[in-house]
């Protein structure tokens, strides 16, 4: 009969070959964690290899990804699609085993992880996207959402800040459905981590309000086994299960040692350790009985049966909410969301308010939240100045959520980790999750915005207080080079709307942007509203389009403006059109979507004829001049900004009339 450690050692073996095969990699962590997750896989978690994505999965997070070899090894032997001839190609071109797993391109990968702690973050996300599903759509006797989230996770992990703010989240929110499992071996890159790491880590997680399990052997099957049963057992509190382990275990001269950590063995240590593992098996072969020792496929298809029986009963007794389950599942807009929410902006048109767009957006959360009870957002500490809680908005952490009504939630001052949390909020599914800060502070939640991008995951990112109209908090608090920086990340789209209409219109292209992030950035003053025809308040969704042209002739230039600048930029025009010059003015709320349309359009809206433009934007000047090129000017930021009342600093700063004006002359003459 196959043994635990035979099947923990065709783990091992795998981990070893691949990274011997493209040396390149970590084997150390996965031949070290292989017999925690042998025990994990084959007796706890609830999955089928065959339909990766069933909602009531449990979910499992490898946050110490540069262990990917364990997380590969593991969805082949059980079954995923994700053949031998990938793992041969681990680290290659175009491979479903990239050097640390990604979520878009592997089935089975819940989350894209490697930048450490994140992956916790995620799984906190998860867990809490689990615990207020349940509470929306349990019924007595009808558990259609019962499911745990699991994670790995390492010293590195624990050793990030973000690990601090999503832990801490974890236990107040008493999340009793995430299990923690801590890869206790004690060396990093640099070796054995006492010499910068001396936390206690288990008091520290009690602190937090977790359960912990201290000093469980990862190699002794029976005592991961018993850990895991204990952790599961009760719901109260999120568990932390300190495993210690050997690094590389199984190497004779390199397990333990920082050696087997970030590179291949060599060729020599691996037949080494196959002899000490008694392993007798070519590279990349894979015995029968160690395969069906590992096959999921039945299992897996009858534990998401017995589920689908229980939910085909759930939608007998409560079909209305069996229906808005699957909806959201499938991550569908409800019907009545186009009509109801193009109606909402153009009523934004017609009514013309005039306020901050930071309040523009809470009206329109007031308006979209009703309909979308997918909605679920908070903010860092910031609510009454970010404006993120809407008339509807119920504390999803703590209390309301028990009643099913949880859609806040208060994240502290956690710019990072509740980012990363919004991840996995979106990645879990039933939800479309927005976090909110003050745009300087996206420095501290950037990576996290960034994993949005890449992994991808449909979390919106809400920024106020978006230039050094913010006043006289000073530099310290206005972001300069904040815009730029974010929308240079790759599958980003970053709206800096003009007015209230833009704003809604923002909130509407996010929110329909499928599976996929969006920044929304808004204003802390208040913003004048620009008069629009039916075809320009459409034309908003397409990124950019023209605002304003000269009635009578044929305009000279073009001002290209975002947020709070395109009311100078017509004011601009206006006084140049009294001056006999005429200019065309263009809004550019996001300029990701503008450069994804048709070279038509952006031909129509910015004729290559026209090479006298000037860009107006309190930000970072240098972005903007891929739109004004070399014959242009941008009036923009050089600098950081300063202590003083906003209209001080705009007249400090050149963000006046008279300098727009300038400008434009020098580009026409």
């Amino acid at each position: 009969m196959t043994t635990r450690r035979e099947l923990a050692n065709a783990v091992r073996a795998l981990a070893m070959d691949a990274v011997q095969a493209a040396n390149s990699g970590h084997p150390g962590m996965p031949m070290g964690m292989a017999d925690i997750a042998e025990v994990l896989w084959n007796d706890f978690l609830h999955f089928n290899p065959a339909n990766p994505k069933w909602p009531n999965r449990d979910r499992f997070l490898l946050s110490n990804g540069h262990g990917s070899m364990l997380q590969y090894a593991l969805l082949h032997l059980t079954g995923f699609d994700l053949p031998m001839s990938e793992l041969k190609r681990f680290r290659q071109l175009h491979s479903k085993t990239a050097g640390h797993p990604e979520a878009s391109e592997t089935p089975g990968v819940e989350t894209t992880t490697g930048p450490l702690g994140q992956g916790l973050a995620n799984a906190v996300g998860m867990a809490l996207a689990e615990k207020v599903l349940a509470a929306h759509f349990n019924r007595p006797g009808h558990a259609v959402v019962d499911h745990h989230t699991y994670v790995f996770l390492g010293d590195g992990c624990l050793m990030e800040g973000i690990s601090h703010e999503v832990a801490s989240l974890a236990g107040t929110w008493g999340l009793g459905k995430l299990v923690a499992v801590y890869d206790d071996n004690g060396i990093s890159i640099d070796g054995e981590v006492h010499g910068w790491f001396t936390d206690d880590t288990p008091g520290r997680f009690e602190a937090y309000g977790w359960n912990v399990i201290r000093g469980v052997d990862g190699h002794d099957a029976e005592a991961v086994k018993a850990a895991i049963a204990q952790a599961t057992a009760q719901s109260a509190k999120p568990t932390l299960i300190c495993c210690k382990t050997i690094i590389g275990f199984g190497s004779p001269n390199k397990q333990g040692k920082e050696e087997s950590h970030g590179a291949a063995l060599g060729k020599d240590e691996v037949a080494a350790a196959r002899e000490q593992l008694g392993w007798k098996y070519p590279p990349f072969e894979i015995p029968a009985e160690i395969y069906a020792g590992w096959d999921h496929k039945a299992k897996g298809a009858a534990v998401e049966q017995s589920w689908k029986d229980a939910f085909a009963a759930y939608a007998k007794a409560y079909p209305e909410l069996a229906a808005e389950f699957e909806r959201r599942q499938r991550g569908e807009l409800p019907a009545d969301w186009a009509e109801k929410s193009q109606a909402y902006v153009a009523k934004l048109q017609l009514e013309g308010p005039e306020v901050a767009s930071r309040k523009a957006s809470q009206m329109t959360l007031d308006a979209f939240g009703p309909l979308l009870p997918e909605l679920i957002g908070g903010s860092a500490d910031l609510a009454g100045s970010n404006l993120t809680k809407w008339k509807g908005s119920k504390d999803a952490g703590n209390g309301d959520s028990a009643g099913g009504q949880g859609n806040y939630v208060y994240y502290g001052v956690r710019e990072f980790g509740m980012s990363a949390i919004a991840n996995g909020l979106a990645l879990h599914g039933g939800f479309i999750p927005y976090d909110a800060t003050f745009l300087v502070f996206s420095d501290y939640a950037r990576n996290a915005v960034r994993m949005s991008a890449l992994i991808p995951a449909q979390a919106i990112h809400v920024y106020t207080h978006d230039s050094i109209g913010l006043g006289e908090d000073g530099p310290t608090h206005q972001p300069v080079e904040h815009l730029a920086s974010l929308r240079y990340i790759p599958n980003n789209h970053v709206w800096r709307p003009c007015d209230a209409v833009e704003s809604a219109a923002s909130w509407k292209a996010a929110i329909e942007r499928k599976g996929l992030p969006s920044c929304l950035v808004f204003s802390r003053q208040n913003l004048k509203h620009q008069q629009r025809t039916t075809e320009q308040v459409a034309d908003i969704e397409r990124g950019g389009y023209v605002l304003s042209d000269p009635a009578d002739a044929r305009f000279q230039a073009i001002l290209i403006a975002t947020g709070s600048e395109v009311e100078l930029a017509m004011e601009a025009m206006r006084t140049l059109a009294q001056q006999g010059m005429a200019v065309r003015v263009v809004s550019m709320p996001c300029t990701e979507v503008f450069d994804a349309q048709p070279q038509a359009y952006r031909e129509a809206v910015l004729p290559a004829w026209c090479r006298a433009r000037v860009a107006v934007e309190a930000a970072t000047a240098d972005f903007w001049r891929k739109y004004v090129g070399l014959d242009g000017e941008v009036v923009g930021m050089h600098s950081f900004g300063a202590s003083a009342p906003a209209p001080q600093l705009f007249e400090h700063f050149g963000f006046t009339v008279s300098h727009v004006v300038d400008a434009v002359k020098r580009v026409v003459h």
